[in-house]
């Protein structure tokens, strides 16, 4: 993404291409891989002629210039409705987001609403008349969260950045299933005004693209505190893409394995893979070290008490009054927040407390933690609402870092025997969102997973750079 804006600077492509390249992309492979709630192609190539004609005067079109970009269908735009992904939408009306927003002003063409699972908490009912969101590496399989119209999207080509949302890791997740880049930011680096809310203390918005610097970019674009989110912070937003050095000389980097918790539900390609990303890590000039995050266990217990007691709340009346008609997987994850009391959900938010102070302290010693994102690839459709009692339950790292909120990014580590992708998670303490990225950076200067394509996707790509 970052070279096709290079390239539309140097005014070696136009972004008319690019827009019409990505749109012929979508047209290919949408309807096989579930990527999009609504499109937008006439809006996308208006705007991609706009910001040629701008380009050509010699007025300013913004850092992104006329890339292509997919939003996820939980946050609101000016261009069509917001579903949710739901047959209850959401009564929201038809305006930017907040990062929408500022993503249109930095030159942004939107050409679509990316599929999410309903309302960004349950996983697809494949009995309801909504596209089913499908793994380009195996159409079999789940994508893994809800940014998976995103994530697929990317790999298809039908655009080169996005943005996705993330409350129990659904940017990390699907990035890791699909073998694309995804950021959760610092809880408050990105406004979360115009989203539509899963759990109101562990929503955020962040970038998916191909690569980590890709990210960085788009971070510049969205982060920065607003005055409609009294979460943001105030905080001066860095030149994420002016920190990327290449480097990890100096970091102290901790490293979890996680296998007290993944076990043996591990893929047997999760270890090898894990330990030659290490390697590249210990290349790249970190030291590396063992840790173990604290209070894991109680953490998690209180994801689950935090994120469903927040998700009932906001769909209380609707769930009286239209309960068959949320997908089935939805509607008893709200139900099963029925038997949390008001103080379940204090004592939640007392455990994400200490959890947060101990994790501090933790990153007093280390710069980063890398974990696997996934002990596991994607979930096969004819398993997925079994994966409890299968194995397959995938989000196992995830969700510890929603409630902590430190800025975890995802990059792809390379494929198991059956040729799906697996996921590295790379930490760092809040607000170093910069040194994450860094690490993400550098890690993909060193390997090439990040560029792999399934082979019938590789035609319709073969303009991203």
């Amino acid at each position: 993404m970052g070279g096709a804006a290079e390239a539309l600077r140097r005014g070696e492509v136009r972004s008319v291409d690019l827009v019409s390249a990505a749109l012929a992309a979508a047209d290919a492979t949408d309807s096989e891989l579930g990527i999009f709630l609504a499109r937008y192609p006439e809006a996308a190539l208006a705007a991609a002629e706009r910001i040629d004609r701008d380009r050509a005067a010699g007025r300013p079109v913004g850092p992104l210039g006329g890339v292509p970009l997919g939003i996820k269908d939980l946050l609101t735009t000016a261009d069509g409705p917001t579903s949710a992904g739901s047959l209850v939408p959401p009564e929201v009306g038809q305006r930017d987001a907040t990062a929408v927003e500022r993503l249109r002003s930095a030159g942004g063409v939107f050409v679509g609403k990316t599929l999410t699972s309903e309302y960004g908490l349950g996983s697809p009912d494949l009995t309801k008349p909504l596209p089913v969101p499908r793994n380009p590496w195996d159409v079999t399989r789940w994508t893994g969260g809800s940014s998976g119209g995103a994530a697929s999207g990317l790999i298809a080509g039908a655009f080169l950045g996005g943005l996705g949302t993330d409350s129990g890791g659904s940017i990390r997740m699907p990035s890791a299933f699909c073998g694309v880049t995804g950021l959760k930011p610092t809880y408050g680096r990105v406004p979360r005004t115009g989203g539509i809310p899963m759990g109101w203390t562990t929503d955020h918005i962040g970038p998916m693209a191909t690569t980590a610097r890709d990210c960085a970019l788009l971070l510049e674009v969205i982060a920065g505190a607003h005055f409609d989110d009294p979460t943001t912070s105030d905080r001066p937003v860095p030149r994420y893409t002016d920190l990327l050095t290449g480097s990890l000389e100096g970091l102290r980097i901790g490293v979890d394995r996680m296998d007290r918790v993944s076990g043996a539900i591990a893929d047997p390609a999760l270890v090898p893979l894990f330990d030659a990303a290490l390697a590249e890590l210990t290349a790249l000039g970190a030291d590396l070290v063992e840790v173990e995050l604290p209070l894991y266990d109680h953490v998690v217990a209180a994801s689950t008490v935090i994120i469903l007691s927040e998700a009932r709340a906001y769909h209380q009346r609707t769930l009286a009054t239209r309960a068959d008609d949320y997908f089935a997987n939805t509607r008893s994850n709200m139900e099963m927040a029925g038997v949390f009391s008001a103080a379940d959900y204090v004592q939640a938010q007392r455990v994400r407390a200490v959890g947060q102070e101990a994790v501090a302290r933790l990153l007093d010693r280390v710069d980063l933690i890398v974990t696997p994102t996934a002990a596991v690839p994607a979930t096969p459709y004819d398993r997925l609402h079994r994966m409890f009692e299968t194995g397959d339950f995938h989000a196992v790292y995830a969700p510890y870092w929603n409630l902590m909120g430190n800025p975890a990014l995802s990059v792809p580590m390379g494929f198991t025997a059956a040729g799906l992708p697996m996921g590295l998670q790379v930490i760092g303490a809040a607000f170093d969102d910069a040194t994450v990225l860094r690490a993400g950076d550098a890690y993909q200067s060193r390997t090439d997973w990040h560029r792999r394509r399934p082979a019938s996707f590789r035609e319709e790509t073969n303009f991203v750079k």
